[in-house]
């Protein structure tokens, strides 16, 4: 696998990018330009990965394509072709959005997100972004959510059947499931249930850990990587046996340090079960 994340440096030419990825002491990166971006750039900046070794992990997408209001969810759609289509020219692992919400706020619970009609909505736009992109070497992907689909591995894998399209795939973060007191201490029987029904359609995950607090009626806060309870044994035993060039992505650390701190603790991890980064 490949740990990567953001990096915290002015980069404003691709080798200045490149630069501080390798700096961090990432092999994999987040995709650094806009989805509008000129050709000559982001060819310089493919280029410029490529030549180092390092891998786009992902080009997000993020949106909400199920939005009630008609332009946002229209506008959506088309950021999502856009991002893949991008991704695919790219050569990056992934295009990775939520599913959407149907809710005003575009990540946030809604009382429609798990019904069969929004499951069958989901289908319909996945189906059509994919169409539309047509990728060949990249994949769409929805990142699990603990309130809409797909909110277990067993719901990413009815979609994926649903769906019906080789091009979407699964992007893997274990924490957003993590929803109840039961999920929470079995976290390394839930990674491995993921990867067991979903691991050959892994493309890239994301690192980060939860924490249970101890007041009512329940709360589970997203914290760095090491101050939870993620079982991480686990879940880097798991993804070893993934494609070797799978990413591991650090994400919503607020410093350098922090990210710095994050991945310390992730090869430390690694590097008592032998597990190359």
């Amino acid at each position: 696998m490949r740990l990567g994340g953001p990096t915290f440096t002015k980069c404003d030419t691709a080798e200045s990018w490149v630069a501080a990825v390798i700096a961090a002491g990432y092999r994999a990166a987040y995709w650094p330009l806009a989805l509008d971006a000129d050709s000559e750039t982001v060819r310089a900046y493919q280029a410029a990965a490529d030549d180092a070794d390092i891998i786009i992990a992902e080009v997000g997408a993020w949106s909400n394509p199920l939005s009630p209001d008609p332009a946002i969810a229209a506008a959506a759609l088309e950021k999502c072709k856009a991002a893949l289509a991008l991704a695919d020219r790219i050569g990056a692992r992934c295009c990775v959005n939520i599913a959407g919400s149907r809710g005003q706020k575009w990540d946030g619970p809604d009382p429609e997100n798990l019904t069969d009609d929004t499951f069958d909505l989901i289908v319909s736009v996945v189906r059509e972004i994919i169409d539309s992109a047509n990728p060949t070497r990249s994949f769409y992907t929805l990142e699990l959510m603990p309130w809409m689909y797909p909110d277990s591995a067993e719901a990413y894998l009815r979609l994926i059947n649903a769906v019906g399209r080789s091009a979407f795939a699964v992007h893997l973060d274990p924490v957003n499931i993590i929803s109840s007191p039961q999920r929470y201490f079995s976290n390394g029987q839930l990674i491995k249930e993921c990867f067991d029904k979903l691991g050959q359609h892994i493309k890239s995950c994301h690192a980060k850990d939860i924490l249970l607090q101890d007041n009512l009626t329940l709360h589970l806060d997203e914290v760095r990587p090491g101050k939870g309870n993620l079982d991480y044994p686990t879940f880097l035993r798991c993804l070893s046996r993934l494609d070797t060039d799978t990413p591991l992505m650090l994400e919503h650390l607020t410093n350098h340090e922090d990210y710095q701190a994050a991945a310390g603790y992730i090869r430390a991890v690694a590097g008592e079960d032998g597990v190359k980064l």
